[in-house]
């Protein structure tokens, strides 16, 4: 199995060290015994603790309880993927924490950070050069201590390859659910979503949901769109036929979509028919041009375009690396 060390530093933060447990902890194998809800799990979790005695933290830093960790530092360097929780920005990490992330970083460990954790990763000279991203309230922080990392505060996560980080505390399901995904594939992590019961996942370019601007009479939650568009991925919608169903302008409509996912609403589209045409190359013998027509893009040669560009595999490649069976 894919093994996972969750490196609990001292002063961590309480959602940000449960998110990597439940999520990896929830991905099993698509080959179910019959009657069954999991299949065999596909990830070993292990929570590492840098000292006995830990203390778990809550909003401002307040103590919530204490905890000891099953698993000690040595168990991160044995890890394939090493997540690194938020903890108190004010509280150096120690050396020991900084020593095994290089290590495990060294050795070529994929090593990642929710929320806060970036700060554990720039202090251990794994962000320099690269671009990453915390929570937007913390986003100028780091970039003021660690000026050689790119910070940018308006995504959710960044995937660099070997190192990721995400945003707020809630943004760490959906980066690892997105390791997952790219781990064992759409439809794995769909399922884990489901299971968890959040809504599909978010791209990591989208905005952390922020508006720069006080709220106005004519604000308002895209969500009830956004489900009218998933259970539409295979029509021809234009932009006015949404914004139709949304009963707001066309250019009202484009300013949403942008302030609440970081994209227009095409652009938001496209990416919902992208992993439809995963979920049914992984799990159904379609051919690609059925699979195309399925999910809106009308033409194979459609489809081929818009899903190397965003996967970087073909949809034949994709299907054989991720097919079940």
């Amino acid at each position: 199995m894919h093994r996972v060390a969750v490196v609990a530093a001292d002063h961590v933060k309480t959602l940000e060290l449960a998110i990597p447990g439940q999520v990896f902890g929830t991905a099993s194998s698509q080959d179910k015994p019959v009657g069954e809800v999991f299949g065999a799990p596909l990830y070993e979790v292990a929570v590492c603790g840098e000292r006995p005695d830990l203390v778990v933290c809550g909003r401002g830093g307040a103590v919530m309880f204490r905890m000891t960790a099953p698993h000690d530092l040595t168990a991160v360097l044995t890890a394939d993927t090493v997540i690194v929780p938020g903890t108190r920005t004010d509280v150096e990490p120690s050396v020991e924490v900084l020593d095994v992330l290089r290590q495990a970083h060294g050795r070529g460990a994929r090593i990642a950070s929710v929320c806060c954790g970036a700060f554990v990763l720039a202090a251990a000279g794994l962000l320099d050069g690269r671009r990453a991203t915390t929570h937007w309230t913390s986003a100028e922080n780091l970039a003021r201590r660690f000026p050689r990392v790119e910070v940018d505060p308006d995504v959710l996560f960044v995937d660099a390859g070997d190192v990721l980080t995400s945003a707020g505390a809630a943004t760490g399901l959906d980066l690892c659910i997105h390791m997952v995904r790219n781990d064992f594939g759409a439809a794995v992590a769909a399922d884990v979503a489901r299971h968890i019961i959040i809504p599909p996942q978010r791209t990591g370019d989208q905005a952390q949901f922020i508006v720069h601007r006080e709220p106005t009479a004519d604000s308002g939650s895209l969500e009830p769109t956004m489900r009218w568009l998933r259970d539409r991925v295979g029509e021809p919608l234009t932009l006015s036929d949404i914004a139709r169903h949304a009963a707001i302008s066309p250019r009202t409509l484009n300013r949403r979509f942008r302030e609440q996912t970081g994209m227009t609403p095409l652009q938001w589209l496209l990416t919902q028919r992208v992993r439809h045409a995963q979920e049914l190359l992984e799990t159904t013998s379609l051919s690609v041009e059925d699979i195309a027509r399925h999910c809106g893009f009308g033409t194979a040669i459609n489809l081929r375009q818009h899903f190397t560009r965003r996967v970087h595999l073909s949809p034949l490649a994709y299907r054989r690396a991720f097919q079940l069976g």
